[in-house]
Formats: C-alpha cells, sequence, structure tokens
C-alpha cells in the first residue's frame, strides 16, 4: 500500500486578502437610527458630552478617532480649532461626515486609516477623542494610537452595562452581529491603568446615564 501523499493547489500557496473591519459592513443609517432611538439615546447623549470635550481644553487642533457620521461636530469652533482630523475605517462615513460637514473645510480632515494595522499613519495631536471606539481595538492598540498621535490631552467615552446585552434591543439590533468578533468590555480601572503605563493620568470622570441599565463613562487623561 502507497503512503498518502497530500498535494496542495496552487490556491493553497497564494496570499488570501486581508479580512475586512467588521465596521465595514455597517451602514451608517442602521448606525446612526440605532443610536438615535428613544431606547437608546446614545447618539444625543455622546453629542452633548462632546461639546465639553471639544471646549475644557486649551487645544488648537484635535483627532476624534471613530468619527464616523460626524456627530458632534457641529460644535466646533472655527475660532478655536486650526485642525481637526477625524478618523475611521469605514470610506463611506468620512464621505459622508465631510459633505455633512463642509462648513469646516479647510479645518476638517477625513483620514481612512484602520487602527488596528494602520496606527502608524496617525498625525500629531493636541488632544485625541476616543468615544466608544476603545471597545472595538483594545486596550494596547489604543495605547499605539495615543503614543503616535503623541497628544497633551486624551477624552475617552466608554459604555458600562450593568444588564443585559451591550448592544440594545431594536430594529437594527442585528446589524451589529459582525461587531462580536472584535468588542472587549472595557473596564475603568483598567483603562486608567492602561493610560499611566503611557505616561497619562486621569484628571476628570464623569458619567451620564442611559436607557435599558447602560451609562457611558467619560474620562480625560493629561499628560
Amino acid at each position: 500500500m502507497f503512503p498518502l501523499k497530500i498535494i496542495k493547489s496552487q490556491s493553497d500557496f497564494v496570499r488570501r486578502p486581508a479580512m475586512k473591519n467588521p465596521w465595514e459592513e455597517i451602514s451608517l443609517s442602521d448606525y446612526e437610527n440605532h443610536m438615535r432611538l428613544d431606547s437608546v439615546m446614545q447618539l444625543q447623549a455622546m453629542n452633548e458630552m462632546m461639546k465639553s470635550q471639544f471646549n475644557d481644553y486649551s487645544v488648537t487642533n484635535i483627532m476624534i478617532l471613530g468619527i464616523a457620521g460626524g456627530n458632534g461636530l457641529e460644535h466646533i469652533s472655527k475660532d478655536k480649532f486650526e485642525k481637526v482630523y477625524g478618523v475611521d475605517v469605514n470610506s463611506d462615513y468620512l464621505k459622508e461626515t465631510a459633505h455633512r460637514y463642509s462648513c469646516l473645510d479647510g479645518i476638517l480632515n477625513c483620514l481612512c486609516i484602520d487602527l488596528i494595522n494602520e496606527t502608524d499613519k496617525l498625525p500629531k495631536a493636541d488632544m485625541v477623542i476616543a468615544n466608544l471606539l476603545i471597545e472595538y481595538i483594545g486596550y494596547e492598540c489604543f495605547q499605539r494610537a495615543v503614543r503616535q498621535a503623541d497628544p497633551k490631552y486624551v477624552s475617552c467615552m466608554i459604555q458600562i452595562n450593568s444588564e443585559g446585552n451591550w448592544v440594545s434591543e431594536s430594529p437594527y439590533l442585528h446589524a451589529f452581529d459582525v461587531l462580536e468578533q472584535v468588542h472587549h468590555q472595557i473596564e475603568v480601572h483598567t483603562l486608567e491603568k492602561t493610560m499611566l503605563e503611557i505616561g497619562y493620568h486621569t484628571i476628570k470622570t464623569l458619567e451620564y446615564a442611559l436607557p435599558n441599565g447602560k451609562k457611558f463613562i467619560q474620562i480625560d487623561f493629561e499628560r
């Protein structure tokens, strides 16, 4: 009996294309319609909190990681900011953001960057804002992004789930199924420890209650 020989086809040696980031598969309309529901209220809460994120510190350029459709950009003052970098992995989100906020032409710079693999492409900024972003890239990747941008201030918003699923019930619920593979539950203490490792200490913590037993926690850091 002859020994079994395994023959690999040529296709086995062809480099497979990199897998898409799950956020590239979610339409902006599904995301925003879910987030603005009365039973979710996260788009509205984030918008209100971003107003203070933009105005609480003396900076002239900021970077918003995971900008999506540009929620909150209406609070940007041309008198204060020289440059606003809007970063997202989804190019369709960025096109819509640039269209919606054409009034910020010359200030707003939309950058399509995958933070998992391309943190080296991030420019420098005085301040980094990361709202509901760390959950999808993890602590270490966020450290790399902050180190690359090298800001004086960092403002993060994370979601705490005291009960139920991390995605609230809604007609758009299953649009987010693809995120299961990349979602991390972020803890305040661990985030503060992670930031301290790279020289950033906590200067402010705020809480914002949401429906369904959830809440936003904003944590600001300074180097």
